[in-house]
């Protein structure tokens, strides 16, 4: 027997000195993986360099607010709007900045975030300091950034591709009718076109109506703030737009699109020119990525007032958690309480990028929001690229709201859909359905038992409630009569500078004016900002990523099939969401793709 406790004692020390040794191994592997992660953000700024914008990711609001792969210990940032600008801005007043170099053909980010970076290269531009482009093709969007530069450079074979903004919609009707999918749709107002494509083959006229409106807005801008850029009066620009005269490279150097044909070694050397370098000397280049981590803006934790910067990006759906980029009310719901109960935060600036998703998740953060006030909190909305239906809805309580020209703002409507898979059961798989009911509605809601005329009245009279509802919220929160923003609302979309002449919209301006407003209705002169919600990256989101249970299986398939579409996978996402999300929809018409 004693023996037999010798070799038990023996084992279980075996095993516990095991699992020491390893857990020693795999924390020394994660403090390396930790240490050459923070190793590669270490960047020393070198005299004469020129900062590099190259905009490979798309352009989140807040920095790495978008979904991220919790497995690459060493990604860097993926920088925000916000950083971006506060970087473009440092590098103005930076002695060790010469000039900006950017090499972009594609800017994943909407028509808002574009200006408001064009906007700050103008500003960087005022202090006397270059920029210089080069692309072997430009996209519109990008080029419509590139336009501020002093010198526009393309690629021998390459083309710059403007031709005026154009909007598709994919219409799923025809699909739908050869699989005998009967879409049950509900909606209120007759500009909400969200059902549209499971309704109809093309734009009803009232769809066509506003998306022309609000496209035609949208390319004005565009056009006076390139015209303006390149010096070429706006008649003639529009007719090289008609023309398409940017399809070739010797074409757009002759329409002035661009200065010079040329490859990017010779757009290092003309930057070397302009430093004064001579040509054995290198050209240093640091990216905008590099250039925060070294000199990202600090904080004054001295000072004791704070506003916060709450990022409302993405569709808004119910739960506690999800992807990070999108809105979901149990998280935001949080993030206000705590907001709330801090004596410290004076103010909140809440910045929607949003088309809407779930009523009940808007109405959960519209009472927060409104909870924020009755604290005493003054409240003011920054829109970004689009702020519609459920993203106004968040919006309409504020004190004040910012939008920019170029926003996309309104759709004030609601919709339900439900798929009736009935005849495709039937018709395609042979397969029928025959229930028991112990009541007149026991099986309502399920897709294979056709609805009642009384059913369909039901949720019909459930989506105008909603409808009125929504009418209300912004009529008090505007201070507009019901039947004004009616004639408003009924699911249109209007762009900014329209939304402020209805009545949408306080003030054009981006969100550094929505800040000084939030500050100067607080009464307060001296302040910090604090972002929400808090963004891990690196290291520190794999171990939030082990520490959670299955709930971060989404997460890690989105980072899967976001790679595999590319894109695509907005259009993806788009349906995916609207699928997962129960109940009546606050959303906009449709997955806004403009080209």
């Amino acid at each position: 027997m004693q023996q037999f406790f010798k070799f038990v004692f023996a084992s279980c020390l075996g095993s516990a000195l095991g699992l020491l040794l390893l857990s020693f191994l795999g924390f020394s592997m994660l403090a390396g993986l930790a240490g050459s992660a923070a190793e590669a953000e270490k960047v020393t700024l070198k005299p004469n360099s020129v900062l590099e914008l190259k905009f490979e990711q798309p352009i989140p609001d807040k920095t790495n607010n978008l979904p991220m792969d919790p497995f690459a210990l060493e990604q860097k940032d993926v920088l925000g709007l916000t950083d971006m600008v506060k970087m473009i801005r440092k590098a103005k007043e930076d002695p060790d900045i010469k000039g900006i170099y950017i090499n972009a053909t594609y800017v994943l980010a909407g028509k808002a975030s574009s200006s408001a970076l064009r906007e700050a290269l103008l500003d960087f531009k005022s202090s006397g300091k270059f920029i210089v482009t080069y692309a072997n093709y430009y996209t519109q969007n990008a080029y419509y950034i590139a336009s501020v530069a002093d010198s526009i450079l393309l690629n021998p074979v390459g083309a710059v591709d403007f031709r005026g903004l154009s909007s598709t919609i994919t219409y799923y009707k025809g699909m739908l009718d050869k699989l005998d999918v009967e879409m049950k749709v509900f909606y209120a107002g007759k500009f909400k076109s969200a059902t549209e494509p499971y309704r109809f083959d093309k734009m009803s006229p009232e769809n066509r109506l506003q998306v022309r409106e609000y496209l035609v807005a949208l390319n004005d801008i565009m056009m006076r703030d390139i015209a303006a850029a390149r010096n070429i009066p706006e008649a003639d620009l529009r007719r090289i737009a008609d023309n398409f005269d940017g399809r070739g490279s010797d074409l757009a150097k002759q329409a002035r699109l661009v200065d010079r044909l040329a490859y990017e070694d010779e757009a290092f050397e003309l930057m070397k020119q302009r430093i004064g370098l001579s040509e054995k000397e290198k050209l240093n280049r640091i990216s905008i990525e590099d250039y925060f981590s070294s000199k990202g803006p600090g904080t004054d934790f001295s000072v004791k007032d704070k506003i916060a910067v709450v990022y409302a990006e993405g569709t808004i759906l119910d739960g506690a958690e999800g992807e990070e980029g999108d809105v979901y009310d149990g998280k935001y719901v949080k993030i206000l309480r705590q907001i709330r109960k801090d004596d410290k935060i004076k103010a909140i600036v809440l910045r929607v990028n949003s088309p809407g998703g779930s009523v009940l998740a808007s109405e959960n953060i519209y009472r927060e929001i409104q909870l924020c006030k009755d604290a005493g909190k003054k409240v003011v909305v920054s829109m970004g690229d689009v702020a519609a239906s459920g993203g106004y809805y968040i919006a309409c309580i504020a004190d004040s709201i910012f939008a920019q020209p170029n926003t996309i703002t309104g759709s004030i409507g609601v919709f339900g859909t439900i798929p009736m898979l009935d005849k495709t059961m039937k018709n395609k798989l042979g397969i029928t359905h025959d229930t028991v009911l112990t009541g007149k509605h026991s099986a309502f809601g399920t897709p294979f038992i056709q609805f009642s005329p009384e059913e369909d009245r039901m949720i019909q009279e459930r989506v105008e409630r909603t409808y009125e509802d929504f009418l209300a919220k912004v009529a008090n929160g505007r201070h507009l009569t019901r039947d004004q923003v009616h004639e408003i609302a009924q699911g249109r979309v209007w762009a900014g500078n329209k939304a402020k002449a209805i009545g949408l919209v306080d003030e054009i301006g981006g969100l550094d004016r929505a800040i000084a407003s939030a500050a100067k209705l607080a009464g307060i002169e001296k302040y910090r900002t604090t972002d929400y919600p808090r963004t891990a990256k690196g290291l520190e989101r794999f171990l939030e990523k082990l520490d959670k249970t299955r709930k971060d299986d989404d997460a890690i398939q989105s980072i899967i099939v976001r790679r595999e579409l590319g894109d695509m996978y907005p259009i993806y996402k788009s349906m995916r969401d609207i699928t997962r999300t129960r109940g009546i929809q606050a959303r906009l018409p449709y997955e806004v793709m403009i080209f």
